[in-house]
Parts: structure tokens; sequence; C-alpha cells
């Protein structure tokens, strides 16, 4: 069955499966379509750990939650075993976006005005963003790790949203926790989920995921 094995190459329908057999809720699969169990799955996961660094940021009262989390929650569940759902990639993208985004934000002068005094587009904001952007995909190109949702990352950055230094180590230490969990509960659900980079030869992934 194609459908299934496509699914399977992707950390679909086959690691949920093993997840439910040791939850003992495999029935669901004989009375649900595959693909409600497995946005099922998605929706579950992604409600608890984003729940869980909101509740952290709220005790905290510091920025553990931020747009780009959203995406990066997708792709750690959707597709876990593709190359840019890695640690590596997910640590080392928003890594870059974070620092393309804050060197695009001060030498470009978008800094200058605080976010919450001039919410408006002005140049040095244009500049900014557009700057920040097109280091981010660059470098993400050239060292190998791409990760999507780090253009959001860069963008929040560099248009003032998020830009106090403290904050921007809150936001990687906010997706380290976030791959934290998408570690555990990928390997509970039977998935070999890579500690750090997926092995290039698992085949795992269609090459198009990569």
């Amino acid at each position: 069955m194609p459908n299934s094995e496509a699914g399977g190459h992707r950390g679909g329908p086959d690691h949920i499966l093993s997840l439910l057999r040791r939850l003992r809720l495999d029935w669901l699969l004989r009375h649900f379509p595959p693909r409600l169990v497995r946005s099922v799955y998605v929706f579950v996961n992604g409600f608890v750990t984003i729940a869980l660094l909101a509740l952290l940021a709220l005790v905290s009262q510091n920025p553990f939650v931020f747009p780009s989390l959203g995406p990066t929650a997708f792709l750690l569940f959707f597709s876990p075993l593709a190359k840019t759902s890695s640690p590596r990639n997910t640590v080392f993208g928003h890594a870059i976006g974070i620092l393309c985004g804050y060197g695009a934000y001060v030498v470009t002068g978008a800094g200058a005005t605080p976010f919450g005094l001039h919410p408006g587009i002005f140049w040095p904001r244009i500049l900014a963003a557009a700057l920040s952007l097109s280091l981010t995909d660059g470098l993400m190109v050239l060292f190998g790790v791409s990760h999507p949702p780090a253009g959001a990352t860069t963008l929040i950055i560099s248009l003032g949203i998020i830009s106090k230094p403290r904050e921007l180590v809150i936001i990687e230490v906010a997706v380290f926790l976030l791959v934290a969990q998408a570690l555990a509960i990928n390997r509970l659900a039977g998935l070999p989920y890579p500690l750090w980079n997926r092995a290039p030869s698992t085949g795992l992934t269609n090459e198009s995921s990569e």
C-alpha cells in the first residue's frame, strides 16, 4: 500500500500505531480513518508542548512562546523524520535566525524607535526585515541547516517585536525545550527520532522532504 508506506517514511501511521499499541488504543485505527487519527496525534502533541511552554512563559514572564514556534511544533510532530525537523536543523536554524535578525535590527537602525512607540512600517524596519530574512536563508543553505520557521523568527526580531538580548536567549532556550519534548514524545511513539542529526543513510524520508 503506497500511501501507508509513504506515511511511515515521514513518521506517520507506523509510529502512531506503535504508540497506540503501547497505550492500548490501537482499536482507534480500526474505527477511524488513519488520517483522522494522525490529525488527533498532531493536535494533542502540539497542544501539550505549546501549553507547557506557555505556562512557563506565564510563570517566568519571559517569551517562551512566540509565533514561529508554532510551525516548528507542526514539523516536529507531522514530519519528525524529515531533515528539517531534526534537532540539529531546528536548533541551528533558529539560532541563525536570531543572530541575523538582531544584527539587521542593530545595523539598519530599526531599533532607534521602539516597536511599541512606532508599531508601523518605516524604511529602517523594511531594510532590517529584508536583510535579516535574506541572511537567514543564505546562511541556512550555506551550513545545510534548513528549517523554514527560522525565517519567521528572524522577522520577529528584526521588526523589533522581540529585540532585547535577554529575550533572544529565552527564544533559543524555548526551542531547546520544544525539541526535548519532541524527542521524548516521538521516542515514546517508537519513532527513531534523532538525538541530534538525522542519519543520511536511514532512508526514512524522501529526498524531496530534505
